[in-house]
């Protein structure tokens, strides 16, 4: 697939019907793989956390998760195809889901919202393959047993994919150290996305996600808990994107911008 660097990271230049695509590869050759979806929060974290960076390195596939991101990607001269969040490959991908039988399991979020999310989304895709669901307990990530008995929980069900809603990074970190022991085709951390299809949050509306707002109307949902990440951590997202940007236009002419 073609690669696409932007802020150290490699974006795949991809659609849904790609992601698609790879996952039915993976599930056919059995192997094991992790996906990113990729936003500005993520961004500036792989600059200030090695381990996350190091995640990154080796993803499988990154996808651009934010119109923002999008939007750099074409101010830069690298325009990437298509917006792929992590709450959106099941409304998406739900039928094609069903189609090709491919198999969930949910792990994250509050204790019963991943069941509800599972529930609803039946309602939606009646024949969709929902093996397995689990909300685990506060700091499970940390918790020796608790993990043995959630990968246990995924040996046993044998998902095609595994979908992990706990936040970033501790998704992506927790994805990254057992990926290749529960030996699941593909995986993949969702964020907020069983919340959004259990209806415990509600998502913003269709033209605020295509102007690039989703994050401002999460934000007034939990002003509190999101002040800091969205209007201080952040905005380093901006600086990042400048340099990229004056490296992009003045490479390769006598005029340094730094000087």
């Amino acid at each position: 697939m073609n690669k696409i660097n932007m802020f150290n990271i490699n974006f795949d230049n991809i659609t849904f019907h790609d992601l698609l695509e790879f996952i039915i590869d993976a599930k056919k050759n059995k192997k094991q793989t992790y996906i990113l979806t990729c936003n500005v929060d993520h961004v500036v974290q792989t600059t200030k956390d090695k381990e996350f960076a190091e995640i990154y390195s080796n993803a499988d596939l990154v996808v651009a998760d934010g119109v923002p991101i999008i939007w750099a990607s074409k101010l830069l001269k690298k325009p990437l195809k298509q917006k792929i969040s992590g709450s959106d490959i099941l409304p998406v991908l739900g039928n094609k889901f069903e189609k090709y039988g491919i198999s969930l399991f949910f792990l994250g979020a509050a204790e019963g919202v991943a069941q509800k999310a599972a529930e609803n989304l039946k309602i939606q895709f009646p024949n969709i393959k929902i093996v397995g669901c689990y909300s685990p307990s506060y700091g499970f990530e940390k918790n020796e047993e608790e993990n043995q008995k959630i990968l246990e929980m995924i040996k046993n069900a044998k998902p095609d994919v595994l979908m992990v809603g706990v936040g970033a990074p501790k998704q992506e970190k927790w994805i990254y150290k057992y990926y290749k022991e529960y030996n699941v085709p593909v995986s993949i951390g969702v964020g907020a996305t069983f919340d959004f299809i259990a209806g415990k949050v509600k998502r913003a509306p269709v033209f605020m996600q295509k102007i690039g707002l989703e994050w401002f109307w999460r934000f007034l949902q939990e002003p509190r808990r999101l002040f800091k990440r969205y209007f201080v951590q952040d905005s380093i997202f901006l600086v990042l994107f400048i340099k990229e940007f004056v490296l992009t236009y003045f490479k390769g002419t006598k005029y340094n911008p730094w000087c």
